[in-house]
């Protein structure tokens, strides 16, 4: 039986950034980072209200259309809940199609206040399928529901007509490890980064990055030592490199002084994986040339206060 949600419920959500591939981990390794956003949903008598302040906020539409309302609605429906009308304010801080997983955290912000209204019924695991649902992949948004690292994969249903399910697994970050991002001021659309991929890749190409994939798991968790080798890749960075020529001199510029860098999701943000701090003199150098330089841990995952009527 549907249950309709009181007006004046309120759920306040906090969620992390995520950075996805990890290097060789496409569409499968994720960590949680500590920038977020924060989505304050709040039960109305009638209509929809959104207001967006921050990253986004001159560009994101006010309406049905807006990611964060389109995952609430899927968490109520899912959690066979209804409200009379809502009323959303985003206060964004994550950068915007940037490779930071921005659009990932809007969905899971979404799914986690929708399913904080009608009482968090759904699982940890509902929420990444909802919320990976949006993306296509679950790697971000497993990562931002779960907190730390994630291992995820999708099942494609054989019968063609049933949805791809989305799991993931968390991994414990090992305590030392930090992120430095260097984040361009210009977007890439991960559609168009995906489409410079090549349809075939050598056998030796696929072996290679399985593993490295598993030396990165182990880096993750106990061997920060093997960071630099388990980012390594040849599956999607090389041939990403011609239309992300900023990112790919800074990942080759950090590789070189021994940083364990990659591009981070589709980009155009460089990330690095660390242990000690990066050198304040490469950090100038990328401000200097116009990077904004985000100096991050490992987040947990994402957080809902309710508030009942």
């Amino acid at each position: 039986m549907s249950i309709e949600v009181e007006v004046g419920t309120k759920a306040i959500v906090t969620v992390p950034a995520s950075s996805a591939n990890l290097g060789p981990g496409y569409d499968t390794l994720g960590i949680a980072l500590t920038l977020y956003d924060t989505v304050e949903v709040e039960v109305t008598k009638s209509g929809l209200e959104v207001e967006i302040f921050g990253e986004g906020a001159d560009e994101l539409p006010r309406d049905g259309s807006h990611l964060v309302v389109k995952a609430i609605r899927s968490a109520l429906a899912a959690a066979d809940a209804t409200v009379p009308g809502l009323r959303v304010v985003c206060n964004n801080n994550i950068p915007q199609s940037r490779g930071l997983g921005s659009s990932a955290s809007a969905a899971v912000a979404g799914v986690a206040a929708g399913n904080g209204l009608a009482g968090s019924p759904l699982t940890p695991a509902q929420l990444v399928q909802l919320s990976s649902a949006f993306e296509g992949h679950p790697d971000n948004a497993a990562a931002s529901v779960l907190g730390n690292a994630v291992v995820s994969w999708t099942t494609v249903p054989v019968d063609g007509r049933s949805l791809p399910e989305y799991k993931a697994v968390g991994l414990q970050v090992h305590e030392d490890i930090r992120a430095t991002a260097l984040v361009p001021d210009f977007h890439a659309s991960t559609q168009a980064v995906r489409r410079v991929l090549p349809s075939h890749v050598t056998h030796s190409d696929a072996a290679f990055n399985v593993s490295r994939a598993a030396v990165q798991v182990a880096a993750l968790q106990n061997h920060p030592e093997l960071l630099w080798e388990g980012t390594r890749d040849r599956l999607h960075q090389p041939y990403r490199a011609d239309v992300l020529p900023i990112t790919s001199e800074w990942v080759n510029r950090l590789r070189n002084r021994g940083y364990a860098a990659y591009l981070s999701g589709a980009g155009p943000t460089a990330m690095v994986l660390h242990t000690e701090p990066v050198d304040e003199s490469i950090l100038d150098e990328a401000r200097a040339a116009g990077l904004r330089v985000l100096e991050l841990e490992v987040a947990g995952p994402v957080f809902v206060d309710v508030t009942q009527a």
